[in-house]
């Protein structure tokens, strides 16, 4: 499901900035971007995702930034008097005697270099890390419950469109098969009496029932009726229902289709065709469910 999170903290000296974002896709599939210092940490920001969402592509852009203070940086003393003794020669050489100052030559390269443990910059940071994370979590679930009620309400109204037109099909489900018998019934007869040949009617009607089995639509329209009840169901369920929904899916397209080509009435034919059209919808739909 497509969904937005972001989140904002400062605190214990840290400045973390999280932006979450997730578009469609069977499986759960995770990135975390943000600085490599941090890249430690990428199983535990999973382990919070997965709490809270089941399946997608997720983007999170993490930021961290600490505070400098003075515990953070150190003077190197090698490089800052191999400095120091080659402007003292310098100065020798050229006639000048003048102390260098203290802070141009703290700013030479190398001088002042920063202590970077990164274990223990991430253990320090990831109380303020992890509740960033999960602020913006929980926003990213707020938008999505709201995108998800408004996709509820399509998927209802496209299940009201399936259940009309299977409505209209099941009601003419009688007549295609008695259709069927009387039009194979007259074909064998006209053939039978066209070549001079004697059938007993109990063989003939026995025949004739077999073919006619073939268009009996009665179960494909029963099934389609349970997998619409079945999808209600999901429906109003709280866990994740997205994987059964897209199964459900498949199921509805498949039972429609074969009506489609066992029904040799017109007016099924179009009723199929709307059919179709209304589960090409909600295939679309259920890619945007957990």
């Amino acid at each position: 499901m497509t969904g937005y999170g972001d989140a904002h903290l400062h605190a214990d000296g840290v400045s973390v900035s999280v932006e979450i974002r997730s578009v469609n896709n069977r499986y759960f599939k995770l990135t975390v971007r943000g600085n490599e210092l941090f890249s430690g940490i990428e199983s535990q920001i999973e382990a919070l995702a997965r709490k809270h969402i089941n399946r997608g592509t997720i983007t999170i852009n993490l930021r961290v930034k600490t505070d400098a203070t003075a515990d953070k940086y150190r003077i190197d003393t090698d490089v800052l008097q191999s400095y120091v003794q080659q402007i003292h020669q310098l100065g020798s050489q050229i006639g000048i005697s003048e102390t260098p100052h203290w802070d141009s030559v703290l700013q030479l390269p190398g001088v002042v270099q920063e202590n970077t443990d990164n274990d223990d910059e991430q253990f320090n940071a990831w109380p303020v890390i992890e509740k960033t994370v999960q602020t913006a979590l929980e926003k990213f679930d707020t938008m999505r419950q709201h995108e998800g009620e408004t996709t509820t309400v399509d998927l209802r109204e496209n299940l009201a469109t399936i259940a009309k037109y299977l409505e209209q099909i099941e009601a003419k489900t009688p007549n295609v098969v008695a259709g069927y018998r009387d039009r194979m019934t007259e074909r064998v007869n006209k053939v039978l009496e066209e070549f001079d040949v004697t059938v007993d009617p109990s063989t003939l009607l026995r025949e004739v029932a077999i073919f006619t089995d073939r268009v009996n639509i009665s179960e494909e329209v029963v099934r389609l009726k349970s997998h619409l009840q079945q999808f209600e169901t999901f429906l109003t369920q709280k866990e994740s229902t997205g994987r059964k929904l897209d199964f459900l899916t498949q199921e509805l397209f498949r039972e429609t289709n074969t009506i489609g080509s066992k029904a040799n009435d017109a007016e099924i034919a179009k009723a199929v065709v709307e059919m179709k059209t209304a589960i090409e919808k909600i295939r679309e739909q259920v890619q945007n469910i957990e």
